[in-house]
């Protein structure tokens, strides 16, 4: 648990032996976890609180199960969204990650450091300080940010909570609902300052009765302030034909309670396609055998015409000839 501690303190670093550390390590590896401060199995983030202009301190270690030594880079960072909900960071820090530091030295002298290399023995932990100093006249709420570990060509984080004491706001809104290709689609927008664990139930009324009914349950993403996300409800099996309004209800702590709703209309429109051809050929057929009997008049219509002369002569064909005259 993080406390507060004049700014001026200079951290240290430990090191110990992997047997010594939590038994809920990642042995195919190096990591780096919040430091569990003798706890069996460890903590899933950090999680800090203060009121502006404190300073807080806490560890992360980084284990190194290997056989050979590890360098490790350590640095802080935003957290972030990505536009489908998942976790990343930010690459540029303005918040939180601008706010963590590390003991270093620079020019011989111990001071802090926005980043930190660490080196770590083989079959190692290594138990890094930081310091998380919260500006005067940050607004209260949700600061969410991380520890970022780079070494042994790939990168690990730790999340850090940070939550500064004041008046919070907790506000979502659902946004662009829309349907097709077998899912809803629909975008969420934290409005407030605490980051939201949102609940979502579905309900879909056609003209012949209820198509969806889904009770609230919990959607897989944690939903910073000011972010916006994209998500998708799958609707396998929609009905062929009929018009429904979709009804999107989120809710979440602190009382977030927000709907929003969207109308859509399912056509057959390939059987609808097919009909109309099969109704345009019958037309076509009636058309051409009217035209065929209405076509012939008068004495053409028993296949003969009488001649100045009384005699019965057969029809004749006028035909136009075109090209060379031999």
């Amino acid at each position: 648990m993080p406390y507060a501690l004049p700014a001026a303190r200079v951290l240290g670093l430990t090191l110990v032996l992997l047997s010594a550390a939590p038994t809920a390590l990642a042995a195919e590896g190096w990591s780096v976890v919040p430091a569990a401060g003798g706890a069996a199995d460890g903590r899933p983030s950090v999680y800090a609180e203060g009121a502006p202009g404190t300073v807080l301190q806490d560890s992360v270690s980084v284990l190194n199960p290997g056989t050979r030594p590890l360098t490790v880079k350590l640095r802080g960072a935003d957290a972030d969204n990505t536009a489908g909900g998942a976790f990343t960071v930010r690459e540029r820090p303005t918040d939180t990650g601008a706010w963590i530091a590390f003991a270093g030295q620079v020019d011989g002298r111990r001071t802090a450091v926005r980043d930190l290399s660490v080196r770590v023995p083989a079959h190692t932990r290594a138990d890094v300080p930081f310091t998380i100093g919260i500006p005067a006249g940050v607004a209260p709420g949700d600061h969410p940010g991380a520890i970022v570990a780079s070494g042994g060509g790939r990168t690990s984080a730790v999340q850090v909570q940070l939550r500064v004491a004041g008046p919070t706001l907790s506000a979502l809104t659902v946004e662009h609902v829309r349907v097709g290709g077998g899912r809803i689609s629909y975008e969420l927008v934290n409005r407030g300052t605490t980051v939201l664990a949102p609940r979502l139930a579905v309900r879909a009324d056609g003209v012949f009765g209820t198509l969806l009914d889904r009770a609230p349950r919990p959607l897989p993403v944690e939903l910073l302030p000011g972010r916006r996300v994209t998500l998708h409800e799958p609707w396998t099996g929609p009905p062929a034909l009929d018009a429904a309004d979709v009804r999107l209800t989120v809710t979440a702590a602190g009382g977030v309670h927000t709907t929003a709703t969207a109308s859509v209309r399912f056509v057959p429109w390939g059987a609808v396609a097919g009909a109309g051809g099969v109704l345009a050929a019958v037309g076509a057929f009636f058309v051409v055998r009217h035209r065929g009997r209405s076509g012939v008049r008068g004495p053409w219509r028993r296949g003969r015409r009488t001649g100045a002369d009384g005699v019965s002569e057969q029809p004749r064909t006028e035909v136009e000839l075109t090209g060379a005259v031999s």
